[in-house]
């Protein structure tokens, strides 16, 4: 006997509820949550009862005893990591595609979630200024995003130099070298040691992060065999940009492949008033980005593009007799680290639609506009100190002594008006500001950094 489709009204009813009654309260609550864990598990755990439990009940049980321990990461005060609230249309899609509850792997079997992400594919690359005929992949986040584009290069390599890593594996294989700046974000290490690569080679980098070209130069002349490069566009310390164009011409010239993590920074070749910050960026070989970071999409929408889809396909890619293909292109299930996944690529679709190109470069230069504002403000309270060059949107604040530094930040953390996390940046601790969400507005900024005031002079 099918479902009534009406059984589903009374918990889509109370979801939107609460939903609303969570968005409302957000712009005015304090930023960290309230309780821990274990409180969570001590109502919602223990023995699984035995009769069926009303599913709207469940719901309300659920917001009840959840939503006071979230952390209000959707706030305009929000700086901590690099995490953006979610736009109104990337929501409302977000729930479609949990709605409609489709498996977004085959042409056949989903078109019309598979259109929408190849439509949402187009504008990516387009906006982005990278190759047109390049490979984009929806995947979980940055992390796998990362993974995946190094994965294509892991194949590139080895494959020009005769080896066949899908049918021998990585046992005696050439070595592959890779070389990442001293200052890269730790998901390239992670995706490596995923990928049997192991520890990456460091390259010097100056004050800002930015891999030094000459440094990487002299590597590049040390380095026997297959070689992959990893850049980064924009440091999550100081948001500079390594000179992409000039260090994948060098790679290129050595036969290396360049892969491109752009978490949060690649938007910036959106904006007109911050494309140089990524010139040359559609040289290199791969990129990866996270939608949620900078185009403020919910969770789950990271994206990978690879310059030549068949590498990224002969890397990642499966078949089998179930699966049904509907001609000889790419199937999405073939260019992502796994076959069952939701369409991911569909909230990206709505974002950009809603935002539009001139919608996506003023939220990019927002960005930029409140992290300079953030860092002036800071930068007049007595004892605090701005680390960076502020290009993008990442600012680093010291307040003298490491001590210093976590006693303001811890303080500044416990009265809960705005949220910036502590971190460890060229050997000092720091006090991070990541401005990522579409809603933070002037009044935000203000009210933001006389929470620093506060904590600074307390």
């Amino acid at each position: 006997m099918s479902p009534d489709p009406r059984s589903y009204d009374a918990v889509l009813d109370r979801a939107a509820k609460h939903a609303r009654h969570w968005l409302d309260s957000v712009p005015d609550r304090p930023i960290p949550p309230v309780g821990d864990v274990d409180a969570v598990v001590a109502r919602l755990g223990g023995p699984l009862p035995d009769e069926p439990t009303d599913p709207a009940d469940v719901i309300d049980l659920l917001a009840e005893v959840v939503e006071p321990a979230l952390m209000s990461i959707g706030s305009g005060r929000f700086f901590g990591w690099v995490m953006g609230g979610v736009q109104p249309a990337a929501l409302g899609a977000d729930w479609l595609v949990s709605t409609w509850d489709q498996n977004s792997g085959m042409r056949f079997a989903t078109p019309g979630t598979v259109g929408a992400e190849q439509a949402a594919a187009e504008w990516l690359v387009d906006l982005l200024g990278l190759p047109s005929t390049s490979q984009v992949a929806f995947v979980t986040g940055a992390t796998m995003a990362n993974f995946s584009g190094l994965a294509a290069g892991r194949q590139h390599v080895l494959e020009s130099v005769g080896w066949d890593v899908n049918a021998d594996g990585l046992v005696g294989a050439p070595r592959v070298t890779v070389l990442a700046g001293e200052d890269r974000h730790t998901t390239i290490d992670m995706a490596l040691r995923y990928l049997g690569l192991g520890a990456p080679t460091l390259v010097d980098a100056d004050e800002q992060g930015r891999i030094r070209p000459d440094a990487l130069a002299r590597a590049l002349d040390r380095s026997d065999g297959p070689v992959i490069v990893a850049l980064q566009a924009g440091n999550i310390h100081s948001g500079a940009f390594d000179a992409v164009g000039e260090c994948a011409d060098l790679a290129h010239a050595r036969g290396g492949w360049v892969h491109v993590d752009g978490a949060f920074g690649l938007w910036a070749a959106a904006s007109p008033a911050h494309r140089a910050l990524v010139s040359g960026v559609a040289r290199a070989d791969s990129w990866a980005t996270d939608a949620h970071k900078s185009l403020s999409t919910p969770y789950d929408c990271g994206v990978t593009v690879v310059r030549e889809p068949s590498v990224l396909r002969t890397a990642l890619g499966s078949n089998a007799a179930y699966l049904i293909r509907v001609d000889d292109r790419i199937d999405p299930y073939e260019v992502v680290p796994e076959l069952s996944r939701r369409a991911r690529g569909v909230p990206v679709w709505a974002a950009l639609r809603a935002l539009g190109r001139n919608g996506v470069a003023d939220l990019v230069d927002g960005f930029v506009r409140n992290a300079q504002a953030i860092a002036a403000g800071i930068g007049e309270i007595p004892g605090a100190e701005i680390l960076n060059e502020v290009v993008y949107s990442q600012v680093s604040v010291s307040f003298g002594s490491d001590e210093r530094t976590r006693e303001v930040t811890g303080r500044l953390l416990a009265e809960g008006a705005t949220w910036m996390s502590g971190s460890r940046w060229r050997g000092r601790d720091v006090m991070r500001v990541s401005v990522s969400n579409w809603s933070t507005n002037d009044e935000d900024v203000r009210a933001s950094v006389e929470a620093v005031r506060r904590a600074a002079l307390a």
